[in-house]
């Protein structure tokens, strides 16, 4: 007989590998199942990791065709290298991928290429790269199987001319016009990074304004720089169809709240409007569970427990489909089966566009404590005012902290700016800690930096900002 696992892992993404190696930590023995072949799931292999170095990249080349030249740095003939961009994204692509596996090795978890099924309690059927099958005990089972791009009725996609995000990140050429159907994250991260490369953009989106998650004043402030970069916005439509013709797509689209359709003309289509959870074909059956119609498992515990020796975590779960809520979700795991405390607090787990200016946010918006009927007060403040922004020429934006009236509890804090993805970490520990805005304006901070805004933002909430 086979020897009985603690824990078999079925998906080896940010939540899977995470939970591996929590559990080797504390001395559980461990085994995680991944069918892609490498480890680190969609962010590592064509989602967060790759966009961000693509990002990078292209943020430089930008900077380089309009910014260099006002700050007195002269630069020859630029050009474009698309192919030596591709080949350094995969470069750390494969580095981070191998240094998971290395952390598997390291804390005794047994990494297993193939699909898990799980074929009944305790028990997970894994399907080989090779075909060949074996059967796993495990006193507990984790799926981590993340998500997968949402389609829509009238477009078949080919990872070619028609792509998510995972033929977005490996085009060939830069496309002279690209149609981005979906003003959310994946979509705008996206569309910065080819119009930055010299392609002409357009964003046709169903709702009335971008990021539907982000505070509306921050929402609109991104799209006025978004403008401004060259993306052009087609707010409020439905599209219908992509038509494929031999020289180019034909999209169609018409009004959401209803109206004559257009067409627009494009070399390719980067579908972006949302992701599903990727539990088809686990054997959910077998152990009496059934996803929601986006492939969602509720948990019987209202954490993470599904049944009884079975767990899920990351965006096969509630909460947001964000690869660090997946990591917390799978320490969490590893620590409950261990016998530990573990918990999320998914009102704590920032959001980030790695766009230029990047946005990000934590807690409540403005628009959410308005609909629950709380009463805040609001602290903002503007890049421009910020002397280290100033220094730099990345004025964009500003910082703005809502705590709640009487209390002073920070309630959430909205950004846009250069470097606002690292900032935001400031205040999802004050949050943690549950700090009143007061605590966060009375701790020093270097200056001159940009993170001084965050601190000038928190004065604001009582009326003592002290720089212009």
């Amino acid at each position: 007989m086979s020897e009985t696992y603690d824990v078999v892992i079925i998906g080896g993404g940010p939540g899977g590998y995470n939970c591996a190696i929590r559990a080797g930590q504390l001395g559980l023995k461990t085994a995680c199942i991944e069918s892609r072949g490498k480890l680190g799931g969609t962010c590592l292999n064509v989602g967060c990791i790759p966009s961000k170095a693509l990002l990078h990249a292209s943020q430089m080349y930008a900077s380089a065709q309009n910014d260099f030249a006002s700050m007195g740095i002269k630069v020859g003939k630029l050009e474009l290298d698309l192919a030596q961009m591709m080949s350094q994204k995969e470069e750390a692509v494969d580095g981070l991928t191998k240094g998971v596996e290395f952390l598997l090795k390291k804390n005794k978890v047994d990494y297993i290429k193939g699909f898990g099924k799980i074929a009944g309690k305790g028990k997970v059927e894994v399907t080989g790269l090779d075909g060949k099958k074996q059967t796993l005990d495990a006193k507990n089972i984790v799926i981590a199987t993340g998500s997968e791009p949402t389609g829509l009725p009238g477009i078949e996609v080919d990872e070619e001319r028609v792509v998510t995000n995972t033929g977005a990140l490996s085009l060939t050429s830069v496309p002279k016009r690209l149609i981005l159907i979906g003003a959310g994250v994946i979509g705008l991260e996206m569309g910065s990074v080819w119009a930055r490369l010299g392609s002409e953009v357009t964003v046709v989106e169903y709702l009335d304004r971008i990021l539907p998650p982000a505070d509306a004043e921050v929402a609109k402030e991104a799209q006025k720089v978004f403008k401004k970069q060259g993306l052009d916005f087609r707010l409020g439509m439905k599209v219908t169809g992509v038509e494929k013709l031999k020289s180019k797509l034909k999209l169609t689209m018409e009004p959401a709240k209803g109206g004559d359709s257009e067409t627009l003309d494009a070399d390719v289509v980067i579908l972006a409007v949302g992701r599903k959870a990727y539990t088809e074909g686990l054997g959910l059956e077998n152990i009496g569970v059934t996803p929601d119609k986006r492939g969602v498992i509720q948990p019987v515990d209202g954490h993470f427990k599904v049944a009884d020796g079975v767990w899920a975590v990351g965006d096969c779960i509630p909460g947001p489909m964000l690869a660090h809520k997946a990591e917390d979700d799978g320490a969490a795991v590893a620590e409950l089966i261990a016998g530990k405390a573990g918990h999320v607090d998914y009102n704590l787990v920032p959001s980030v566009v790695y766009t230029n200016p990047e946005i990000a946010w934590v807690g409540k918006n403005e628009e959410e404590l308005k609909a629950a009927g709380v009463e805040y007060v609001k602290g903002k403040f503007p890049f421009m005012a910020n002397s280290r922004a100033r220094t730099n020429h990345e004025t964009v934006g500003f910082v703005k902290i809502l705590a709640e009236k009487g209390t002073d509890k920070i309630l959430g804090a909205h950004m846009i700016g250069v470097g606002v993805g690292e900032m935001i970490a400031e205040i999802c520990v004050a949050m943690e800690f549950g700090a009143a805005s007061e605590d966060v304006a009375r701790t020093s901070h270097a200056h001159p930096t940009l993170s001084e805004a965050v601190r000038q933002a928190a004065m604001g909430v009582e009326g003592w900002t002290m720089q212009m």
